[in-house]
C-alpha cells in the first residue's frame, strides 16, 4: 500500500510523541494501520508525504542512489538574483558538504496554497518571493539550509511533489491511496 498524505504544519512526521504536552502527529488523521513514511518533512514544513506498509519501498523512495526528484515551492525573504538562483542550480556549499545541483526557478505568482496556521510574518519593509526547487538529496533541512546559504532564509516550504507523486489537490490533513508505481512514473 502506498499513501498520498498532505502534512499540515506543525505536525510531526511519526505516530506518537513523548514530549510534554505532546505535538501533533500522524496519527490524528485516520491513516491506514501498518503504513509508515517514506522520508519526512520537517515539523515546521508542510505538504506531500508518503506513506507505505512495504520496506523495499520505502528504500526505493529514499535511498539517495535512486535520486528521486523532490520538488518545493518555497517562501523566501527576499527578492532573488540571478546569482542566487544560479548558485542553488550549481550545488551550494553545507556543512556537511556541497549539495547536488538542483533546479531552481523564481515563481511570479504565489502558488494556490492553503492558508497556513500560523500564518507567515509579514514585513512591509522586507519584499518576499516564491521559488520552485527541485532536488534529488533529501538531507537534513536541506532547502531551508540551501535557501539560508545564498541569503534567501525560508518563510515557508511546500513540498508539492515526490518522483510523480503529487498533492493534486489533497486539503492539508487530507489523504489518498496511489498505485505503488506511480513515485516512479
Amino acid at each position: 500500500m502506498l499513501v498520498a498524505f498532505n502534512k499540515p504544519h506543525g505536525v510531526l512526521c511519526q505516530f506518537t510523541d513523548r514530549s510534554t504536552p505532546p505535538r501533533p502527529t500522524l496519527a490524528g488523521f485516520g491513516l491506514p494501520s501498518g503504513v509508515y513514511p517514506a522520508g519526512r518533512l520537517d515539523h515546521d514544513s508542510e505538504g506531500l508525504l508518503l506513506l507505505t506498509d512495504d520496506g523495499a519501498l520505502v528504500h526505493r523512495i529514499t535511498d539517495p542512489r535512486h535520486k528521486l526528484a523532490k520538488t518545493y515551492v518555497v517562501q523566501v525573504e527576499g527578492a532573488p538574483s540571478a546569482e542566487q538562483l544560479q548558485r542553488l542550480r550549481d550545488g551550494v556549499e553545507l556543512r556537511d558538504g556541497p549539495t547536488l545541483p538542483a533546479r531552481a526557478r523564481l515563481i511570479d505568482l504565489p502558488p494556490p496554497l492553503w492558508p497556513r496556521d500560523p500564518p507567515v510574518r509579514v514585513r512591509r519593509t522586507v519584499p518576499d518571493a516564491w521559488l520552485e526547487l527541485r532536488i534529488r538529496e533529501g538531507r537534513n533541512r536541506q532547502v531551508r539550509r540551501m535557501t539560508a546559504a545564498v541569503g534567501l532564509p525560508t518563510l515557508r516550504l511546500v513540498r508539492t511533489h515526490i518522483g510523480g507523486a503529487g498533492l493534486d489537490g489533497l486539503a492539508p490533513g487530507q489523504w489518498r491511496e496511489l498505485s505503488p508505481t506511480r513515485p516512479f512514473s
